[in-house]
C-alpha cells in the first residue's frame, strides 16, 4: 500500500531539481554517483523520489555539482523574489537527524544566502569538504551550545558565539547537549 505523500514535503521537487542539475551537466547517474561518493543506486531512488536524502547525502551531492545545500533546495523550491515573507521560506526536514532547515534567504542572483537550522539534542551532520570549496560561511549560535569540527579543529560555540570557516575541509556540526540548538549561517559564494 503507497502511504500518501505530505503536500508540504520537498522529496519530489528535490528528486526532479537534482535530476535537472545533473542532466545540465551531461553526467550519468554513475558520473554524479563517483563524484559525489554517494552510491548510484542511491542517486537514482533519489531522483525517482524514492528515498528522502539526508542532509548528510544532499551535502555531498550539492559538493559534487557545485551547488551550496541551500542553492540545491531553493532552486528545487523556485525563486522567491527579492522579498521573502517568514511564511514562505522553505523549511526542509533531515529525515536521519530531525534537524530543520530554514532557507531565510537564498537567490540565484545573489552571492549571499541565510539559512536557520535546529539540530536536536545529540545529533550531528556531517559535509564533505567538497560542499564548501566555492563558499565563505559564518555560523552565528541563537540558542543552546555546537560543536563545530573543522577537520581536526574542535570548536564549542555557546549562544551568541560566531565562527569564520576557514579553508574547505570534512565539517561536523555537532549538538552534545540535552536540548535543541540553533545557529544562524550566512553563506557568501566565492
Amino acid at each position: 500500500m503507497d502511504k500518501a505523500r505530505d503536500p508540504e514535503d520537498p522529496t519530489p521537487r528535490i528528486a526532479r531539481r537534482l535530476k535537472e542539475e545533473r542532466e545540465a551537466r551531461g553526467w550519468s547517474l554513475s558520473e554524479l554517483a563517483a563524484r559525489s561518493g554517494v552510491s548510484k543506486a542511491m542517486v537514482s531512488k533519489i531522483e525517482r523520489g524514492e528515498a528522502s536524502p539526508t542532509a548528510t547525502i544532499l551535502g555531498r551531492l550539492s559538493g559534487a555539482l557545485q551547488l551550496t545545500l541551500a542553492t540545491l533546495l531553493t532552486r528545487a523550491e523556485g525563486d522567491a523574489g527579492r522579498l521573502v515573507r517568514a511564511r514562505d521560506q522553505a523549511r526542509w526536514r533531515d529525515p536521519e537527524t530531525r534537524y530543520v532547515r530554514r532557507q531565510v534567504f537564498a537567490r540565484p542572483t545573489s552571492p549571499i544566502e541565510l539559512v536557520e537550522v535546529e539540530l536536536p539534542a545529540g545529533a550531528a551532520v556531517s559535509y564533505p569538504a567538497a560542499a564548501y570549496a566555492f563558499i565563505r560561511q559564518v555560523v552565528w549560535v541563537t540558542r543552546g551550545r555546537l560543536v563545530i569540527e573543522e577537520g581536526r579543529a574542535r570548536h564549542q560555540l555557546d549562544t551568541g558565539d560566531c565562527l569564520e570557516f576557514g579553508p574547505p575541509v570534512d565539517t561536523t556540526f555537532r549538538n552534545e547537549s540535552r536540548a535543541a540548538c540553533g545557529y544562524l549561517v550566512a553563506l557568501a559564494r566565492r
